[in-house]
């Protein structure tokens, strides 16, 4: 059975449930999903300062599942800590916003993407992931994630205005980035004029895929495992992979 940790970042529980509900349907038999919610860290993330805590408490636990699962599906729409993740753990990490722009570019010539709140650090996260080329816009809407699980009738409201708005922008496929928005692809896909990407459904199909590819960690280059790294006051799960 392969084992896929889906990893919170923030400490908002009902979060974590909605990723992991996304994530089981998304999974092929055999896949076993494990959540996981940090013990420390923000509510949720909408500041910069914010992801950066947030990294710290993700490495922490995906520290604590190391060697116990076979891929890591960072639930997180920022992708916080990807490469870092990527270099730590002895397994595939997906993020949810690079599995779901990547697989939009296989559909689409352009992509959009829709969020809550604000967007400028979404169009840094795309070109980091080297698609801006591919961006045809993005569009935040006035809600939080709070109101998308507490109010998610009247969220997918806004969030089909949001997607008109890009596809006359020239999207041929639409993101919908944020973990609070995760399994609403499903729903509104049968209403929407394109097709929709949900990162946590996108991450766990590439998750298996990487898996199922059997690639080897590297031994060189930037993502090279640690060794012999020495650190002060951290968990002992996530100093154990600096020392390696």
């Amino acid at each position: 059975m392969m084992r896929i940790l889906v990893a919170n970042a923030n400490t908002t529980e009902a979060i974590t449930r909605l990723c992991a509900e996304a994530a089981r349907a998304a999974a092929a038999p055999g896949t076993d999903i494990l959540p996981a919610t940090p013990r420390f860290g923000p509510a949720v993330i909408s500041s910069r300062a914010e992801n950066v805590i947030a990294g710290h408490a993700l490495l922490e636990l995906l520290a604590d599942h190391a060697g116990q699962v076979q891929a890591v599906v960072l639930a997180v729409s920022h992708d916080t800590a990807l490469e870092a993740a990527r270099q730590l753990m002895p397994c595939p990490v997906v993020g949810m916003t690079e599995a779901a722009c990547l697989t939009a570019c296989m559909v689409g010539g352009r992509f959009g993407l829709l969020t809550l709140g604000g967007v400028e650090t979404y169009r840094e996260l795309i070109a980091r992931h080297g698609l801006s080329a591919r961006l045809s816009g993005l569009e935040g809407l006035a809600a939080t994630p709070q109101d998308a699980v507490a109010e998610p009738a009247r969220v997918e409201a806004m969030v089909l205005e949001g997607i008109a708005r890009l596809v006359e922008g020239g999207a041929d496929a639409v993101v919908l980035g944020g973990a609070a928005l995760a399994g609403m692809a499903a729903r509104l896909g049968p209403r929407a004029p394109v097709p929709l990407l949900d990162g946590i459904a996108c991450a766990v199909k590439l998750a298996e895929a990487l898996v199922g590819l059997g690639l080897p960690r590297p031994r060189g280059g930037s993502l090279a495992p640690l060794s012999g790294r020495q650190s002060t006051g951290l968990s002992p799960a996530l100093a154990a992979l600096l020392r390696g």
